[in-house]
């Protein structure tokens, strides 16, 4: 199905993705969670192999979480289904820059609403009422890194697409 270029995307996302997220590991897990990786997510507005890299990459990256199985199991299969969003609204608006909007809601959506569960579960001393302020540090941090990085990443990978580069574009 996937060219030995699409496969080399999608491993390289897919390290890209765990390399920043290892790079700024510190501060990359917990509610309030700097993770420029999450810029990445944009991707599958051009590239349908830009789901499993961001899924594989995620799941690496989240072996260092400290919330184990959860993070590993929820945390990636959040970005999955997040992606194919991403990649269907893609789809739908051929790739104009309100794809790239609205293709950034479902990774800010989901992970608000999931990643919190996450925490919750994988630390015995997070207590349940703390996830209505851990969704709104996640509403807002996934923004940050989707948006603010993402719609450059989108103009960038665009404007390289039209000029015909094929270097793993």
């Amino acid at each position: 199905m996937f060219t030995t270029r699409a496969l080399a995307r999608a491993g390289i996302i897919a390290a890209l993705y765990a390399a920043l997220t290892y790079v700024f590991a510190p501060v990359a897990y917990g509610p309030l969670q700097v993770r420029p990786a999450e810029a990445l997510c944009i991707l599958p507005i051009f590239f349908i192999e830009a789901i499993p890299g961001l899924f594989v990459g995620c799941a690496l990256a989240n072996f260092l979480s400290g919330y184990g199985l959860y993070d590993i199991g929820l945390g990636s299969l959040t970005t999955l289904v997040a992606a194919i969003l991403t990649f269907i609204i893609g789809l739908l608006l051929r790739r104009s820059l309100l794809s790239a909007i609205l293709g950034g809601i479902p990774p800010v959506i989901l992970n608000a609403v999931v990643i919190p569960f996450v925490i919750i579960l994988g630390d015995a001393e997070t207590p349940m009422a703390a996830y209505w302020t851990m969704f709104g540090e996640f509403m807002l941090t996934q923004s940050v890194w989707v948006y603010a990085l993402g719609i450059p990443l989108y103009f960038a990978v665009k404007r390289l697409r039209e000029k015909g580069v094929k270097a793993l574009l």
